[in-house]
């Protein structure tokens, strides 16, 4: 039994080991694309740019529907609002706070959502970490911001401020949501995207206009939407990082449906490490001793996380698995006898009722 335990969870963690790869490497794919290609990096609307990912999104799961990846299922638009609403809120939120703040104070935000998934978990659904985790959790947030945290931490307006807090809450919450209605509503990842994309591209379509400079009025200025000089590498750059997103969202799913929000932030600031060495090694950025430390200290911190889930996994499969235990079988004798007063109810069930009443007498 404890072999059988230990099997399902070593296939767990691999499962989770994976996505959280496919999550890392999409990730650093897109980010790399932005950072390091001056065509899409000078196309700073970013509300148009998400809602080219979220169309692309919306037209990949509907493809995948097709050839049988998954069975679409159909989920109630009131079901799968909540989604909607923190998927475009978070963005939107995320895009003003970084516009209305420092660019120091707008990381402290990024790292702070970690904590407020635990709080806001506890809130909505009752669920607690044990003091290892959250030491683990708090280990990887002093390393990101030991790693990370450049520029002078200032608040510069009350505005901004009440924008960070607004972005932290609604970021934290669409991520719990990804995760409880895939339960809720007994829907896969790929089930739960084609149903609220639809929606997201409709919101967005309304928003963009008023967020990004469309440029209606004046089309050929270069800094809007419509005057941005689309040339074969700019659009190529584009469409790439649009396909790479369908695999972030997907995986984002995946990996928050199979582990939880928590373990996805976990796996974001892993994300944001391999970035910092990547740039140090494959482009030569600078790597000052503080940015090293935070990132021993961010992976440390990451294995120690990694290590008390494996831990809790393995416990957790293995009460489970007492619990569907036989307490008291039953033996085989009483089994016999049973199986020979079932057969001779079933014999006389097919006697004439004469019959049955002249063997009773």
């Amino acid at each position: 039994m404890l072999h059988r335990v230990r099997q399902q969870a070593r296939v767990r963690y691999l499962s989770v080991r994976r996505w959280s790869l496919e999550v890392r490497t999409a990730r650093v794919g897109v980010v790399g694309i932005i950072r390091r290609t001056p065509k899409i990096r000078r196309f700073h609307f970013v509300t148009t740019l998400t809602l080219v990912h979220t169309f692309f999104t919306w037209a990949g799961m509907l493809l995948f529907a097709r050839v049988n990846f998954f069975t679409a299922k159909h989920l109630s638009p009131v079901a799968v609002a909540p989604l909607t609403l923190g998927y475009v809120g978070y963005i939107i939120l995320n895009n003003l706070s970084l516009n209305l703040n420092t660019v120091g104070f707008y990381q402290i935000l990024k790292i702070a959502i970690a904590p407020t998934v635990m709080l806001l978990d506890f809130l909505m659904h009752g669920r607690t970490q044990t003091w290892r985790i959250a030491c683990s959790v708090a280990v990887v947030c002093a390393g990101v911001t030991a790693a990370t945290v450049t520029d002078v931490v200032a608040v510069s307006n009350l505005v901004g401020l009440a924008v960070g807090l607004a972005s932290v809450l609604v970021t934290a919450m669409y991520q719990i949501w990804a995760g409880s209605k895939q339960r809720e509503l007994q829907a896969t990842s790929s089930q739960l995207l084609l149903s609220y994309t639809p929606q997201a591209i409709v919101l967005l379509l309304v928003l963009s206009p008023l967020v990004d400079d469309i440029g209606i009025d004046n089309p050929r200025r270069l800094d809007t939407v419509l005057g941005f000089p689309y040339t074969p590498p700019a659009v190529a750059a584009i469409l790439v990082s649009a396909l790479l997103g369908i695999l972030v969202s997907l995986s984002t799913f995946l990996v928050i449906g199979t582990t939880s929000s928590l373990t996805y932030n976990i796996v974001g600031h892993l994300k944001t490490v391999l970035i910092l060495a990547g740039g140090c090694l494959l482009f030569g950025d600078s790597m000052p001793w503080k940015r090293l430390a935070g990132i021993a200290l961010t992976m440390s911190g990451i294995g120690w996380y990694t290590y008390l889930s494996v831990q809790a996994s393995t416990a957790s499969d293995r009460s489970r698995g007492k619990g569907h235990e036989p307490t008291s079988p039953v033996p085989d004798r009483e089994r016999e006898r049973g199986e020979r007063e079932w057969e001779r109810g079933e014999r006389e069930a097919l006697l004439p009722a004469k019959d049955v009443a002249g063997s009773a007498a």
